[in-house]
């Protein structure tokens, strides 16, 4: 046994949220936009499927869309061995309707929006790498410009260099207990004890298929693993 403190090795949980993440703009229907043809879900399940540390995927739709989601992917997602379950309508309502099917030989949990397909493969390796040395991980990009705060009038009232803000993206890993407690209180972690990677700024999320065509375009920008055959089960079942 690994003493305490020690880094673990990590076997994943992945649950793909179709729940807007909190403040974020837009709703679950970022999900169902496609992109090239496939959509943004797939292609989301897409980037855990084949990995040797990953032991389950749960896909969660909003209980209005389950069984649309059941009809429309139940098959590609079955063939991949993605588990359909629901829960919302909240980004953590899903954690908890997921919580209680992470199987007892997960260490780690893995959170990812089913909206943001255009994740480096790096960043994934590095968010994974990262969560055997902390209780939680979160993936966050650069904030390109200077903000403005605004009142509920649109009025400034004040303004931030961007060096001193990060963009909260996902995938986010969680320590199995550290999860369950996130699931069981529905309340986030507190920000001093989420450890933040600085990732790629092409993973932008899909609000809706206006960003179809932006969200084509940085996926073809990302580097691409190395494999062997069809990367994943869903392109071998095009063949």
């Amino acid at each position: 046994m690994p003493a305490e403190g020690d880094p673990v090795m990590a076997t994943f949980s992945v649950l793909l949220v179709t729940a807007a993440p909190p403040g974020q703009p837009g709703d679950a229907g970022g999900a169902f936009v496609k992109i090239d043809s496939r959509e943004a879900l797939l292609r989301s399940a897409e980037l855990f499927v084949n990995r040797e540390n990953v032991r389950q995927i749960q896909l969660c739709f909003l209980p209005e869309m389950l069984e649309q989601g059941k009809r429309k992917f139940g098959g590609h997602l079955s063939f991949s061995g993605v588990k359909i379950i629901s829960g919302g309508p909240a980004w953590i309502d899903q954690f908890a309707a997921a919580a209680a099917n992470v199987p007892s030989d997960c260490t780690h949990v893995l959170v990812h929006d089913a909206a943001r397909p255009a994740v480096s493969y790096l960043d994934i390796e590095a968010v994974m790498s990262e969560a055997e040395k902390h209780p939680a991980v979160w993936m966050t990009a650069p904030v390109p410009t200077r903000l403005a705060e605004v009142d509920a009038s649109g009025k400034a009232v004040a303004f931030a260099p961007a060096e001193r803000f990060l963009q909260v993206l996902t995938p986010q890993a969680f320590a199995r207990q550290r999860f369950l407690e996130i699931a069981r209180s529905r309340q986030e972690p507190p920000a001093s004890s989420v450890r933040l990677l600085k990732g790629s700024p092409l993973n932008v999320r899909v609000g809706s298929s206006a960003d179809a065509s932006l969200v084509r375009a940085m996926i073809g920008l990302l580097p691409k693993p190395k494999v062997k055959g069809p990367a994943s089960p869903f392109e071998e079942a095009q063949w």
